[in-house]
């Protein structure tokens, strides 16, 4: 299978590890992974934002690079659930790109959705020692139905266990901008995470989306907790959750 990676801007400017995750779990399926050099960003930013134009823009820059790929995947529910879920909406008014974003909608997967769904993965390369506790991002969880996708994969883990948290499908309290225009609301519904993360007694909080993994972990070291780990669910699955 032709495999494009999209990176995402999130990751691939505060963690790249996540990134060279992905790589290695793609390749560990079998997938002959591609990875276009000039990808941004999906325009989900400027989309929540109401600045349909940027959006647009970026929204027909990714599909020039990734339309010949047979799959697109992204470690990440909410940029796949904006190529999936939104871009229709983006391009409703050009019939022609409407019908080939279309194709690309159904093309693209969040990571763990298509290692489990498409590639059938069925060993991985990580070892965690220790338990995890696993929060459930809104829009993977919401658009795209990732629930039972990474926990199947966890539970692949040689020496994980897994230990669930209250109310592990609650928001962290980043919904993107929602963090920023809404902080004092943000950092409660976070603070309300936070506290189900401690009382799960799990050495790592471990979840798919770089957004809600920069919250969480944000929260937690606010509050005093230097020692939960915070890790992407390609990170454990990989084994590359050190440096």
């Amino acid at each position: 299978m032709r495999v494009g990676l999209f990176v995402t801007c999130l990751v691939n400017l505060m963690r790249p590890r996540i990134g060279f995750a992905a790589l290695k779990l793609l390749e560990a399926a079998g997938c002959e992974v591609i990875v276009p050099r000039a990808q941004t960003c999906c325009g989900q930013p400027g989309y929540n934002s109401g600045d349909r134009g940027a959006a647009l823009s970026l929204a027909k820059k990714l599909l020039a690079e990734f339309e010949d790929c047979e799959y697109v995947v992204a470690p990440s529910g909410s940029c796949a659930g904006m190529v999936r879920v939104h871009y229709p909406d983006l391009l409703r008014d050009d019939p022609v790109m409407l019908e080939r974003v279309r194709r690309l909608c159904a093309r693209t997967y969040e990571l763990t959705d298509f290692l489990v769904s498409v590639a059938k993965l069925e060993r991985v390369p990580g070892e965690f020692r220790g338990t995890v506790t696993y929060h459930d991002s809104c829009a993977g969880l919401r658009e795209l139905g990732v629930k039972t996708q990474p926990r199947a994969l966890l539970a692949k883990v040689a020496g994980l266990t897994l230990r669930e948290m209250e109310e592990a499908e609650g928001c962290c309290g980043f919904g993107g901008t929602f963090a920023v225009k809404f902080g004092e609301i943000s950092a409660h519904i976070a603070d309300r995470k936070c506290d189900h993360v401690a009382a799960s007694g799990a050495d790592a909080v471990v979840l798919g989306d770089l957004g809600c993994m920069l919250n969480i972990e944000g929260r937690l070291r606010r509050r005093g907790d230097e020692k939960t780990k915070v890790l992407h669910v390609a990170e454990v699955l990989a084994g590359m959750t050190e440096g």
